[in-house]
Order: C-alpha cells, then structure tokens, then sequence
C-alpha cells in the first residue's frame, strides 16, 4: 500500500517541472537586439509572490487490495501568498550562481473535492492554514532545481523539492535552457528536459519557445490580489517593458516500444514498470527588461498516464490510468507594510 500512496496521483514531479518554464532577462531595447536571460539577485532582496494553483485528476488506482469505493476524482485549489528573501548569492555570474532564498507563507489555504472520503486522510486546508507564518530555506540552482530545503520539523515533516508550497520556485531561475548566445523578439528555440523521479524512464517534456514581443509591464506591480498599481517600485530604467515569453510542450518517453521502462531507482528497489507516460501543455512569462525578473507566469497542462508497477519477487502489482488538467498563475506583487 505504500507503493500505492505514493504513486496513486502520479504527477507531482511532471507539475514541478513545468514550472521550470518560467524566465528572466535583464535589459533588451531594441527588436532586433540579443539579450541573455538572467535576474540579478543579491543578498537582502524582498520579493512577494501570489500563487494560484489547480489540478483535477481522475483516473483509477488497482492494487493487490480491492477498494471498490477508492477514489476516481479529485480535484485541489491552492492558494498562497509568500516573502521571498535573497539570504545568499553564491559567487557567478548572473543566471549561473546559486540563489539561497527564505520563502516565508504570509497567506496559505487550499481546498479539495474527492468522490472518496478517507477519514484517515490529513486535512489539506488544515495542513495549508498550518503553514502560515512559517518558513522555508532552500537552495535555486541556475537549472531551475531546487536543493537544500528545510523548515520547521513539526510543520514540514516531509517537505520535498516537489511539494507545491515550494515547487513553484523554480519558475524564478535560468540557465541551460536558454541559448547562451541570447535571443531576439520573433526568435524560436527549442530544449527537453529529462524528468526524474516518475516511474518511467525516459519522460521528457520538449519545449518550442518563443520570444513573442515586448510589451508595458503593469505599472508598480500588482497587489497582494493581483491587481494594480500597488505599492510603488525603486524605478530603473526601462521599467515599463516587459519581454513575453511563449513556450509550447509536450511530454512524451524515448524508447517508448520497450516493454520494461524501469528506472534504475525502482530496479534497485525490486520493482519493475511498463507503461506510457504523455501530455502537452503551454505557458507564457512576463518578464522586466530592467531588473529581469519574472513579474507573471501562466500555465496549463494536461497528462495522461497508464503505468503498471510490479514487484519482482512477490509479483503484486499495481495499475495506475488517469488524467491531470491543472492550471497555475505565479505573480509578483506589491505588499504594503499594512497588509498582515
């Protein structure tokens, strides 16, 4: 059953790695000019960010134990509001350095619908509500992973680089995904990503993006609801443009025709997996010329999974079929010294 817990959703690291989609770049001034993508952090930096997230899932989990009344859908809103403080810049140059961030949960709630009720399952709104007030360390590697995490043991028991209170930052770094010559508006560039930690080897998601236009950022930012102007900005220059960023994905597994795709952790493990893993999506950044930091990111995605996890010496098995549609918004805010 733990087999089962773990991997009854399925898509938690695909969720995180499509927030690695987000950019940012410092200054461009002209149409035709190149511009390398890469915020300049250093250390005392306050940041606030509002984050929306939902997903549904529905689909059917079969394991060695019969559940006829398991769950088929579920659905979950999460919504947070967070201070980002730069604690420490490892040295670099900018894009390339390690960012050591504080993200402290001003506001934090979330709510979720099941066709099942598992008395024994933890209250998501009541572990979101808990957050509030508490913080998280962790390291921004210039790919867009994150390292490092830790908080409070007793409110983060088991926080993972995936979790969603923490998974969205990603969507703040640079780096190899990006052509290190630069872009211009109207270029296109291509990437993929291989995604760890789903049990198929071999899930990518490949990427198409476009470096679509300039375009006046929103002035002096949103508020704490998303709307503006907030409070007023240090104002530099070319505050008012913004580069959009499109990209297009799809998630799809090389070696598709294999029958074993296991991963080398599970293998270690004395499991074995087959199955087939795709899903396309797109987002699309805001980003200020001047600072080059991410000011908005939208993105939708849907996947569809039918996998099969078997133990190699007992022979139980387990059979996952679903869909995930979700929807995320990452926005920085302004936050007046009144709001609490």
């Amino acid at each position: 059953m733990g087999i089962a817990r773990r991997f009854s959703a399925g898509y938690g690291p695909i969720c995180a790695a499509l927030l690695l989609l987000a950019l940012a770049a410092p200054m461009a001034r002209t149409a035709g000019e190149k511009v390398r993508f890469a915020p300049h952090y250093a250390a005392g930096q306050t940041f606030y960010y509002r984050i929306q997230t939902r997903s549904t899932t529905t689909g059917k989990t079969t394991t060695p134990i019969d559940n006829p009344e398991g769950e088929t859908k579920t659905s979950q809103d999460i919504n947070l509001l967070v201070r980002l403080e730069v604690i420490g810049v490892l040295q670099g140059l900018p894009g390339t350095a390690q960012v050591r961030f504080r993200e402290t949960f001003e506001r934090a709630s979330a709510q979720s619908d099941s066709d099942a009720f598992d008395p024994g399952a933890p209250s998501p709104a009541d572990e979101y509500k808990h957050a509030e007030g508490n913080s998280i360390e962790f390291t921004l590697q210039p790919d867009g992973q994150l390292a490092e995490p830790n908080g409070p043991g007793n409110v983060f028991p088991n926080l993972s680089p995936t979790d969603p209170l923490l998974a969205w930052a990603g969507a703040l770094a640079t780096g190899g995904r990006l052509p290190r010559k630069g872009v211009s508006v109207g270029q296109k560039w291509n990437s993929e990503r291989q995604i760890a930690g789903v049990p198929l080897s071999g899930v990518v998601w490949r990427m198409e993006s476009t470096y679509s236009r300039n375009d006046a950022c929103k002035p002096g930012g949103a508020d704490e609801n998303g709307k503006g102007p907030g409070a007023a900005r240090t104002p530099a220059a070319g505050a008012n443009d913004c580069a959009l960023i499109l990209t297009r994905f799809e998630i799809l597994r090389h070696g598709s025709n294999r029958p074993d795709s296991t991963p080398e952790e599970f293998r270690r493990n004395g499991l074995r997996t087959s199955g087939t893993w795709s899903g396309s999506g797109e987002s699309l950044e805001t980003i200020s010329l001047a600072t080059g930091y991410l000011e908005s990111s939208t993105q939708t995605s849907t996947q569809n999974l039918d996998y099969e996890i078997v133990s190699a010496s007992k022979g139980t098995r387990i059979h996952r079929v679903g869909k995930v549609e979700s929807q995320t918004e990452i926005r920085q805010v302004s936050v007046r010294p009144s709001v609490q």
